[in-house]
């Protein structure tokens, strides 16, 4: 069945400076291609194919890149003194993408909100531009078919950033390297949702993660679809740096498509 996903696009990136100050978060790159190229690519090899991007700081970056995907791609030659253009090894995706606008400081709830009418009254995709996972997709919509409700958020368990002591009278008892979170699961991104949300989002203010998804889960509208593979946000240059690490080995788990 034919599905729009919609990815959030919009915020200053103010964790990773190093990069955010000339660009978009979602366009930095892994691998030579913005980070927002390898979220739809995952989409893509589920079979959605129709994207609905919530752009906000630095939005003529995104709109460039799409509206030159070409060049970007693509070998080119330039003939200067004909003004004559000529694309070698021409490949397009197959994919319909509307750049929508939502405000420079709009939060992550109103950013969904102004996109209501481009979404209509079918089920989406929604996820933020700057995660990474091997979520199955199509598992994921046929959860949330199977449950009916308005939302399903995909949960994690992320790794633990340092390695964990288990200390007894002063003596390390355990030592476990990046052990799995204190078991808890939080927030993954890579949501199903259908139309009903839109009556839980207020005005531009309006947090995503905050009041509705609280209020949705109050109401029991709020599924979660466990995942326990590879996931990853990429908040700072040192996520950066490890996701790139992972793409040079050819081995990036994110990565199912060919």
């Amino acid at each position: 069945m034919s599905m729009k996903a919609v990815i959030l696009a919009g915020g200053f990136g103010t964790r990773i400076t190093e990069e955010s100050h000339i660009k978009p978060k979602p366009m930095i790159e892994i691998g030579g291609k913005p980070i927002l190229w390898h979220i739809m690519k995952i989409f893509s090899s589920h079979g959605i194919d129709e994207f609905i991007i919530c752009c906000g700081y630095k939005s003529y970056v995104i709109k460039e890149y799409f509206a030159n995907y070409f060049l970007h791609m693509a070998d080119v030659t330039f003939d200067l003194a004909n003004n004559a253009m000529e694309v070698h090894n021409k490949f397009a995706e197959h994919w319909k993408v509307t750049l929508v606008d939502t405000g420079l400081n709009t939060m992550t709830g109103g950013r969904l909100k102004r996109i209501r009418d481009y979404v209509g009254n079918e089920t989406f995709c929604m996820t933020y531009g700057d995660g990474l996972a091997d979520v199955d997709i199509g598992a994921l919509r046929e959860f949330h078919r199977a449950h009916g409700r308005h939302a399903t958020v995909t949960a994690i368990q992320p790794p633990a950033r340092f390695g964990a002591l288990d200390i007894g009278d002063d003596v390390v008892r355990h030592f476990e390297e990046k052990p799995r979170g204190d078991g808890r699961w939080i927030n993954g991104g890579f949501f199903v949702l259908e139309p009903a949300i839109f009556d839980y989002l207020g005005d531009d203010a309006t947090i995503w993660e905050q009041e509705p998804l609280k209020r949705l889960s109050q109401d029991g509208q709020l599924a979660a679809y466990r995942h326990t593979g590879f996931w990853e946000a990429m908040d700072t240059l040192r996520d950066k740096l490890h996701l790139e690490q992972l793409w040079e080995s050819g081995q990036a788990p994110w990565k199912r498509w060919q």
